[in-house]
């Protein structure tokens, strides 16, 4: 073995040291970063080096550096946002796809980083039960996987009304009437802004208590649309957790021609548990769908499918062409057909592994569970005087409000003050979120570590300190 093996050996030797400790750790620590953004800048901040410095002294300062300022996204006890664990098989697989370092970009310089896109992307649509024929591109994120499935979306609208918007672009172009519910994910309008269709004028459909799209409304507002139409569902409120009606909703767009959209960027894993498939009855019939790997199905950062059931309109939307690059022969698959990046990360080894891993049987018991101990919790802060959990748990997602006795502005402090608490006290990590218009704590349970004693020690930590605040503010108690 030469000087260069030797030392790569041993470099790869100390990462892995340092990830176990990380990793074999992170459910005994605070479940929050122990410094500031600003102190974070402090500890980096440095001039430009002039010279290097040794492999193992750099990973070793960057660890030093950083792990003060590292979320616990891994623990079992964050609930801060609804983000996957990154699970230890993903990630090992993620290191090799690194290691390897394949450019996903094509099938002829990355042969089994397109193959294995092509066997996950297949074992994808089974396990969600969508249209077998579908494509499959696997990008970043939800917010991306948003973006190509309504880039399909716009080009197939409008070559329905005669317009190429691949080639002539939207000037001049027939105007796209986009519908979504008023309590839409801010990444789809990102994606419509991105689109050039714009993230003011779309036609915001009125929502019901818990976020889902009330279909008479959908109806109403369809009457008053002429030319291309695209509606935009919902899998997954990310507040709530409901699901849009699609039985009910679905039909009502096809009448009118439109192309229909689910962002489904955690919700859409419902169908892979029969005990929640039913919240997502009849979204197959819809034309595309956005979902992340990295949420329930445990991927690394970064990891989303755009699936998108016309695929012929997909490749439209997402193909790059150029003499150097390969064709694609009968039968094969180039990945970047259905993505907007050419250099890009192989994401398709982690999604494969964790499917293998983790099979049909597993990712449904891990989405029941992870309901089951939402419930858990929501039940368990349900009785306590002067708290409120504002939603029904239909999935994973739980809203508590506190002081719900008093006036709405102190409400909206004492909650503020609560989670800044419980953030502060390290046992488990929630977020605060407007909802309605008035603050709420949003607990999100999606980590593959979380048990049944991480749900009671998230009980008993939210409660002794809503206990605490009451009792250092004031706050009258009653039952």
């Amino acid at each position: 073995m030469n000087s260069a093996s030797l030392e790569a050996t041993s470099l790869f030797e100390k990462v892995a040291a340092h990830a176990t400790t990380f990793r074999t750790s992170v459910g005994d620590r605070p479940q929050r970063p122990q410094i500031t953004y600003q102190e974070a800048l402090k500890t980096f901040e440095a001039l430009t080096p002039e010279t290097g410095t040794p492999a193992d002294l750099v990973l070793s300062d960057l660890v030093t550096r950083a792990s003060p300022g590292l979320h616990a996204m891994t623990g079992p006890r964050f609930f801060g946002w609804v983000i996957g664990a990154s699970h230890p098989v993903g990630v090992a697989a993620d290191w090799l796809t690194s290691v390897w370092g394949q450019n996903a970009g094509n099938h002829t310089a990355a042969p089994a980083a397109a193959a294995v896109e092509t066997i996950a992307a297949r074992w994808l649509l089974d396990l969600l039960d969508l249209p077998r024929q579908a494509s499959v591109g696997f990008v970043t994120g939800a917010t991306v996987a948003n973006l190509v499935c309504l880039a399909a979306a716009r080009g197939e609208v409008l070559k329905q009304v005669g317009w190429d918007v691949e080639a002539k672009g939207l000037f001049g172009a027939p105007p796209i009437s986009v519908l979504l519910g008023e309590e839409a994910h801010a990444t789809v309008f990102s994606a419509l802004q991105f689109l050039g269709l714009g993230h003011d004028r779309v036609i915001s459909v009125k929502a019901d208590e818990a976020g889902k799209m009330i279909p008479s409304s959908l109806s109403e507002a369809l009457r008053n649309c002429t030319g291309p139409v695209i509606v935009i569902m919902q899998a997954g409120q990310v507040n709530t957790g409901a699901f849009d009606s699609f039985r009910d909703l679905i039909p009502l767009a096809r009448a009118h021609g439109a192309w229909i959209h689910v962002d489904g960027a955690f919700g859409l894993w419902a169908r892979a548990c029969a005990e929640k498939a039913g919240l997502a009855e009849a979204m197959d019939d819809a034309d595309s769908w956005a979902t992340d790997g990295h949420k329930w199905l445990q991927t690394p950062y970064d990891c989303g499918y755009a699936i998108v059931r016309d695929a012929e309109a997909h490749r439209r939307a997402m193909t790059i062409s150029a003499s150097y690059l390969p064709s694609v022969s009968e039968g094969e698959r180039d990945p970047s057909h259905f993505v907007p990046e050419l250099s890009r990360r192989a994401r398709g080894f982690a999604t494969w592994a964790m499917i293998k891993h983790l099979g049909r049987e597993g990712i449904g018991a891990m989405v029941e569970r992870h309901c089951r101990l939402a419930r858990r919790i929501a039940d368990g802060l349900a009785s306590e005087p002067g708290l409120t959990v504002v939603n029904e748990v239909v999935l994973n997602q739980i809203l508590v409000r506190f002081g719900t006795n008093a006036s709405p502005e102190i409400g909206d402090d004492l909650t503020l003050r609560t989670i800044r608490r419980i953030q502060t006290d390290g046992t488990c990590f929630m977020g605060g979120a407007q909802w309605r218009g008035r603050w709420v704590m949003r607990i999100s349970v999606i980590s593959a570590l979380t048990t049944e004693e991480d749900a009671n020690q998230t009980i008993e930590a939210v409660l002794r300190i809503w206990r605490a605040v009451q009792e250092e503010h004031g706050v009258q108690k009653t039952d």
